[in-house]
């Protein structure tokens, strides 16, 4: 991103409300892109809450690894509703503006939920860690309640440092265009808008983004590292297999949510259009695709829905 040079005085206007562009280079597909994007929030919906009742219904699935697969359900319909139901909205009124206030609401609680989804994964990593390279000591390690503080842990520490960041992306004056080239109230968006330097700024999220992102990344490099290692030691091949396919899900919900998450943050263009498609894929289609990978590749999960549909 580019630091700002701060304009004559005479030019600047304090902006009390925004304009979210979102679409609108795409008239035509406007009634379009609302059912498009209603149908995949139904289906958000739908599928991850039904894997949250299940993991909390079926006595088959009541240990760690599905409760944190509950809590991520829970997740990502938090995660989603930030940000689909204004797009909706936008997309059927055509009005697009936004407060100043309702932003700032908007970017804590996505970068709340977006920074626990980071943590979360992690701690489902190192429970796949404890099962697979420490069977015999994981219902001792990884107890009922080691589970509760090990997802209270990937929730609070988030709540404190995304309310500094969104005071601290807010206290800037903004100037000149009011007009947010994205569908939502996203940090490097606002960063254009506002007047002077915003250096400072860009330093928190970098570090903010180096606690949330890249570590949360290497820690769970590592426990799979340890992980395939201690696999490829098993004597029997069923045996291997069985592991992987418990690690596999998970696996590749990483490789999609962090792939696509640091290319769209780290990568040094922030061009609109293509900031826009990066965001929908991880703010969106792989919340739409988590359950269907977790479902399809688990064969408990698939017995469990089979129990609920006949029921």
């Amino acid at each position: 991103m580019k630091h700002q040079e701060k304009p004559p005085k005479e030019n600047r206007t304090q902006w009390m409300e925004f304009v979210l562009v979102g679409f609108a280079d795409m008239p035509r597909l406007q009634w379009f892109l609302f059912g498009l994007f209603l149908i995949i929030y139904i289906i958000i919906l739908v599928n991850n809450g039904t894997i949250f009742l299940i993991t909390k219904m079926d006595p088959a699935l009541q240990s760690p690894m599905y409760y944190f697969l509950a809590n991520f359900s829970f997740l990502e319909i938090c995660y989603v509703s930030v940000i689909l139901p204004r797009m909706l909205m936008d997309l059927a009124t055509q009005r697009r503006t936004i407060s100043l206030a309702a932003c700032a609401i908007q970017m804590y609680f996505f970068l709340l939920f977006v920074s626990a989804e980071c943590l979360l994964l992690t701690v489902m990593a190192y429970d796949r860690y404890v099962a697979i390279c420490n069977p015999l000591h994981y219902p001792l390690v990884m107890n009922h309640r080691v589970c509760i503080q090990l997802v209270s842990v990937s929730w609070i520490p988030g709540i404190p440092i995304q309310i500094g960041q969104t005071c601290q992306v807010f206290s800037l004056n903004f100037c000149g265009s009011n007009q947010i080239d994205h569908f939502f109230c996203d940090m490097p968006p606002v960063f254009k808008l506002a007047c002077g330097d915003t250096f400072v700024n860009e330093m928190l999220l970098c570090i903010v983004l180096m606690f949330y992102g890249m570590i949360p990344l290497l820690l769970i490099v590592g426990s799979y590292t340890k992980i395939i290692s201690t696999i490829l030691k098993l004597p029997s091949a069923t045996t291997r297999a069985k592991a992987f396919s418990t690690c596999s899900s998970h696996l590749t919900v990483v490789v999609l949510f962090f792939g696509s998450a640091i290319i769209t943050y780290i990568r040094p263009s922030h061009s609109g259009g293509s900031s826009k498609v990066l965001s929908l894929f991880y703010t969106i289609l792989i919340p739409m695709l988590n359950p269907m990978i977790y479902s399809l590749r688990n064969k408990d999960v698939i017995m469990a829905l089979r129990k609920l549909l006949c029921e």
